[in-house]
């Protein structure tokens, strides 16, 4: 029987030490937006000169002193990272007017810059297009020129290796990744630089910090997981929030870790990752299995029959590579709650 652990640690300081070094697979995360108003005070508690700075209009240093903060957990991400490893990081850029000035604060290349100086290699990222209703798309003077301003409808998805590309020397490590693989018209929508998905919002009522999550839709981290890692593998996410990258990782068969500062959280992490039983999860595998079957049957009315099947789930595949595809649905989810918060998932073959 196949198995997956997903455990989630509550430390103010975001301690990281206890995972060992060279450990995880993968990270996927969204850290807090430095100069978003909402994370002011996330930051603050961190770094109360981050709070004088605002206050004294000086919204550079606060802008540095922020993002100082997150090059604590970036550092560690870095140690704690398997050679060949993927850090994936959503952030977007801030807009603000402090002191009667409106101006962009550039979120995504001070990061990418910091992940650089660690010793990481930059991949091509993703602009991840959010969808928008809203009527009035900027911001400042309407129809007369020179004093309006485009509106941000985009994030950026930066993606980083430790070292050069994974190995696979064992036919153990070989057979993994080929049940590891993704669909081919998976993979020609999966790595497009832009993603046009719609933006999600969750509130939270326990929050001492906060009374939303920003959670990015979990199509994100189910991508980004499925491209970057394989089954069995280690998912870390250091900016837990409400579990998205854990509910991915569990629908992927792969194990998760997670650090949240907020431990007041903890009721609504429990009730969120509760809240998407048994069914839920399998329903989408279903749709991920229904949307290849739709695929199947529309390219095999353009262009004929497929030369290739995959025998395990008894479904005609593109290519090769497709043919030792495995998915697993989820047969059960243990809670425990007596350190942080604890699941044990167990699979059994689509």
């Amino acid at each position: 029987m196949i198995k997956t652990n997903h455990t989630v640690h509550f430390s103010a300081a975001q301690d990281m030490s206890i995972i060992p070094d060279e450990s995880v697979q993968e990270i996927v995360t969204s850290p807090p937006y430095p100069m978003i108003e909402m994370w002011d005070g996330v930051f603050a508690k961190q770094n109360p000169h981050i709070t004088s700075q605002l206050i004294k209009a000086y919204p550079l240093n606060a802008f540095e002193l922020m993002h100082r903060e997150l090059d604590k957990v970036w550092k560690e991400c870095f140690r704690v990272l398997s050679p060949g490893g993927l850090l994936c990081i959503n952030i977007g850029d801030a807009t603000r007017t402090i002191d009667g000035v409106f101006r962009l604060y550039d979120n995504h290349s001070r990061i990418a810059a910091a992940c650089l100086d660690l010793g990481l290699f930059a991949l091509p990222g993703i602009v991840w297009r959010k969808q928008t209703n809203a009527p009035n798309k900027f911001m400042g003077s309407g129809m007369l020129p020179c004093g309006a301003y485009i509106t941000l409808e985009h994030e950026h998805i930066l993606i980083f290796r430790k070292g050069s590309k994974r190995n696979y020397n064992t036919s153990e490590q070989k057979d993994i990744r080929k049940h590891s693989a993704y669909f081919w018209e998976e993979r020609n929508i999966w790595f497009s630089d832009l993603w046009d998905l719609k933006g999600v919002k969750q509130s939270i009522r326990n929050s001492d910090s906060r009374d939303r999550s920003a959670a990015f839709p979990l199509e994100i981290p189910f991508r980004l997981i499925n491209m970057y890692s394989q089954q069995g593998d280690t998912i870390l996410d250091p900016f837990y929030g409400l579990g998205t990258t854990t509910q991915a990782a569990i629908v992927s068969c792969r194990n998760s870790i997670g650090f949240e500062i907020d431990e007041s959280l903890k009721k609504s992490i429990e009730s969120n990752l509760k809240s998407i039983g048994l069914n839920e999860y399998n329903a989408m595998l279903e749709a991920r299995m229904k949307r290849h079957s739709d695929f199947v049957q529309k390219r095999c009315a353009e262009k004929g029959a497929f030369k290739h099947t995959n025998p395990i789930l008894e479904m005609p595949v593109m290519t090769s590579q497709e043919t030792s595809l495995s998915l697993y649905s989820l047969s059960d989810i243990q809670f425990s709650a007596t350190n942080g918060l604890s699941l044990s998932v167990s699979y059994r073959p689509l």
